[in-house]
């Protein structure tokens, strides 16, 4: 927090999430007046997830396209001006449902738009040093608003209705929209142009799928998801019915997971250091199993509330892990469209886990869909610990330009392709094992930065001499993988491989483009990689 812009953002944040949850407390009874039953209550809820769902990935690539500060501002406007229309509809008399739903799901466009390039941009607010801690921070800033902002909603909307609800959010926005304007951020060089969105979509899934260590996050979050989930999407169900709760005593329950989230948040930076990644991500993915398990088995809401205390810690503390790892994997150029993969991941598990687990507690019980959730995710945490740890070294995502431009290409690139390029390695016989086992997680950097295929070739005559062949899907695109795509890992995997060459010999690299792609009037419209599938 003693970062002046992060404190700013933090507590602008603060305000926009209360008021989202404020927001949605209004929204739902709001279409309960209007006469609508519970199918239309709960599209309240999916008008404002389904916009994220379907728009976190190409919003993602825009991020890493366009200026973030100027994509979040964009965003916060649409979600102003949702707020804002509900809320002059609203206090004139004249909403409607559909008015209610369109407005809610343009407020959803925007939330698109700001998700992961909040995230995205947390590095550039904090040294590299300070991001789990900002991860912790920003983690217990949702977590507190999801405890107060309903109860808060409530009390709202019964001294002033729904319409006011709804302007004290578009107020909060207003709050975000002036920190970032505050916000001077350096401007970014592109020497080679922006990309285009859907080539921007493939190289972010392109480098998902290479990315091991990220992948690793991504399974990790996707399990927790799926089991934890069901906390959230069935305890109105225990509060109302096996611990006869009212709606107030539902509040102070979700008010016992913001305690403790904030404990929560005191204790980590205290534990962290004692231990590993993967050992606090499993202690925490375990403690939270037990916590389900201990609700569904016992009717008693004081001990609910502090199982609940207990969920909220170790929910901070899988969630703040899980955040600061996948940021500080991620190279710049990557980090907004992967980080929008790890939302999808996230939301679509809570999505499918919420409806898993109302379909148990319809054929089991309530009580005994918290067990099963509880046990399921102990066991697959103690599997996945194992087949999915997390990144336990340092790896060093930091830009740097370790290959030579290549004289045949010249900046920005034509977008013609594909090109073909072929590196020739002379080893020494002794280290040809060796060196074939140091290429892999070369071919594997190849292909997160944009390679479609790669290969490495002993050459039958000579068996001191390697072909690496990969393909790029145009001359820009292999511009890119030059300029903007390096990094210090990817500089060390290389230096392994070149350690291995002969004394005196360096790599020599040739460009192949597609002869047919010259014979074109028309250059390759998106990175699609149309011409490469013709060519196979």
């Amino acid at each position: 927090m003693r970062r002046r812009m992060f404190r700013a953002l933090w507590t602008a944040q603060l305000a926009a999430n209360m008021g989202t949850w404020m927001q949605t407390v209004g929204a739902q009874w709001l279409m309960g007046d209007l006469g609508g039953g519970p199918l239309e209550v709960a599209l309240v809820q999916t008008a404002t997830t389904l916009p994220v769902f379907a728009l976190v990935v190409p919003a993602g690539a825009l991020g890493d396209i366009l200026d973030q500060r100027r994509l979040l501002l964009g965003g916060q406007l649409l979600m102003f001006l949702g707020a804002a229309g509900l809320a002059l509809v609203t206090g004139a008399g004249q909403a409607t449902p559909t008015l209610l739903l369109l407005l809610t799901a343009l407020m959803g466009v925007g939330e698109a738009f700001c998700i992961s390039s909040f995230q995205a941009i947390q590095p550039e607010l904090v040294s590299k040093e300070e991001i789990p801690q900002a991860a912790l921070l920003n983690s217990a800033n949702g977590n507190v608003a999801r405890a107060a902002g309903p109860a808060l909603g409530g009390l709202l909307i019964s001294a002033a209705g729904p319409a006011a609800t709804f302007g004290i959010n578009a107020l909060s926005f207003l709050g975000v929209m002036v920190v970032l304007y505050a916000w001077r951020r350096p401007a970014t060089h592109r020497p080679l142009g922006s990309e285009h969105v859907r080539g921007a979509i493939r190289a972010g899934a392109r480098y998902v799928r290479r990315a091991p260590e990220f992948g690793a996050v991504l399974g990790r979050s996707g399990l927790f998801m799926l089991f934890a989930g069901g906390l959230w999407a069935l305890l109105p169900a225990i509060a109302r019915g096996p611990l006869g709760m009212s709606a107030g005593g539902y509040g102070l329950l979700l008010g016992c997971v913001g305690v403790g989230a904030v404990a929560g948040a005191l204790a980590l930076p205290v534990v962290r250091p004692r231990t590993t990644t993967n050992g606090l991500v499993t202690v925490a993915m375990v403690l939270y199993a037990a916590t389900m398990a201990v609700i569904g088995l016992v009717n008693s809401s004081l001990v609910a509330a502090l199982a609940l205390i207990v969920s909220g810690l170790a929910w901070v503390a899988v969630l703040s892990t899980l955040s600061a790892s996948a940021q500080i994997l991620l190279p710049v150029w990557a980090r907004t469209r992967a980080l929008a993969y790890y939302q999808l991941v996230f939301m679509g598990g809570q999505a499918l886990g919420g409806v898993g687990w109302g379909l148990v507690a319809d054929w089991f019980g309530v009580q005994s869909a918290f067990v099963i959730a509880g046990v399921g995710l102990a066991l697959t945490t103690v599997a996945s610990m194992r087949k999915m740890p997390m990144p336990a070294g340092h790896i060093d995502v930091e830009h740097v330009q370790h290959w030579p431009e290549p004289e045949s290409l010249e900046t920005p690139g034509r977008n013609i392709g594909p090109v073909l390029v072929i590196v020739e390695w002379q080893v020494e016989r002794a280290n040809a094992e060796a060196f074939i086992q140091a290429m892999r997680p070369v071919g594997q950097a190849r292909r997160r930065t944009g390679a479609t295929i790669w290969g490495l070739y002993e050459d039958m005559d000579d068996p001191t001499v390697f072909l690496e062949t990969f393909t790029v899907v145009s001359e820009r695109e292999h511009l890119r993988q030059h300029l903007e795509r390096g990094t210090k890992e990817d500089q060390e995997l290389e230096l392994r491989a070149r350690g291995l060459t002969r004394p005196g010999t360096a790599p020599r690299v040739r460009h192949l483009i597609w002869a047919y792609a010259l014979d074109r009037s028309e250059e390759l419209s998106d990175h699609d990689g149309a011409m490469a599938a013709h060519q196979h």
